[in-house]
């Protein structure tokens, strides 16, 4: 099953336990520039509300129902990251590993390739959860994403018209599906996945006239993390999937009535005002490799600039960031005998 909890969707499978599932929420972030430097996570806004999108009259995009789904705003330029959450409803258990796939305009923001309904390892196009706490943005190189970035369909901008050649899906494609049930039960001792992470998370222009992709954006430090379980343990048979249309703001008031949220400040008046940025330590999982095809996009600041809006490419981070680092930090060993 899956529904809205507090702005979040929650995707659960309680016929194989009570803790099989994970929530996942759509966070505001930094725009990040692209000034071919890696950065580290940018701070969080809070999450996108989230609707269903069968509750509404789309006038003359009424047949973006028969996707089912859940619809959110998003401004032109607006950079958003996925937060996962494992779900923990029997404290006296395990967390229960769930694979996660995410496309957005039917394209796999992890391998790159043509949106499919099934699980593959090579290449792996899929999260593990709770190993993988977030995704920022498409898997670009490795330990490297290009951010999530809200673009309108047609502009050229989007991962899906660079790389599908159309223009035709748009939004955010997710599919879950867990851990058998035999293999949860074979691990047989808590899951030791680190310390609990602070909900960190990660904007300029009107609202075009159509529904919106997401487009790649400057680079971030991150690494998606190699599947450690055999593809044998996954349950392909059970899974559940939502597909998330994404409204520019003046199309999300005209739909649902509500003030869509404010964008958020710049990276560099952020940065400028002392703010901290976070580094994550996962030193102890694997990674799996950036992806060709993905590397390959065209950050959206460069479409842009190619077409003469030149705002975007101008952005830059002048000031020192402050950085904390968050997860499991290793202790140094020095000399002292």
């Amino acid at each position: 099953m899956i529904y809205i909890e507090d702005d979040r969707l929650v995707i659960k499978f309680p016929e194989l336990h009570p803790n099989a599932g994970v929530s996942i929420d759509f966070q505001r972030t930094l725009r990040l520039p692209d000034d071919g430097k890696s950065h580290p996570l940018p701070p969080g806004f809070g999450g996108f509300p989230l609707r269903h999108i069968e509750d509404f009259d789309l006038g003359k995009s009424e047949a973006l129902k028969k996707r089912g789904g859940v619809i959110m705003p998003m401004f032109q330029a607006d950079a958003l990251w996925l937060n996962f959450h494992p779900l923990v409803e029997d404290d006296d258990s395990a967390e229960y590993p769930i694979a996660v796939k995410i496309g957005t305009g039917k394209v796999c923001a992890v391998s790159g390739k043509p949106w499919n309904n099934k699980l593959r390892k090579r290449p792996q196009d899929y999260l593990v959860v709770p190993e993988q706490p977030w995704l920022d943005g498409y898997n670009v190189g490795d330990g490297i994403i290009r951010q999530f970035v809200a673009a309108p369909l047609g502009d050229g901008a989007t991962a899906e018209e660079q790389l599908s050649k159309t223009a035709d899906v748009g939004g955010i494609q997710i599919q879950a599906f867990p851990m058998k049930r035999s293999s949860y039960d074979k691990l047989n001792k808590p899951a030791q996945y680190g310390d609990k992470l602070l909900n960190v998370n990660y904007s300029k222009s009107i609202a075009p006239p159509s529904f919106m992709g997401l487009a790649a954006g400057g680079m971030m430090r991150q690494e998606i993390t190699k599947d450690p379980h055999k593809m044998a343990d996954w349950d392909q048979s059970l899974t559940e999937r939502c597909f998330v249309t994404i409204a520019n703001a003046s199309q999300w008031m005209g739909i649902t009535g509500e003030e869509p949220p404010a964008p958020p400040i710049s990276a560099s008046d952020y940065t400028a005002a002392g703010l901290p940025w976070f580094d994550y330590y996962g030193a102890d999982t694997a990674a799996i490799k950036g992806v060709k095809s993905l590397g390959g996009l065209k950050p959206f600041q460069q479409v842009y600039a190619e077409q003469g809006q030149s705002d975007w490419a101008s952005e830059s981070i002048e000031d020192e960031k402050i950085v904390i680092q968050i997860g499991k930090r290793p202790v140094l060993d020095g000399t002292w005998c």
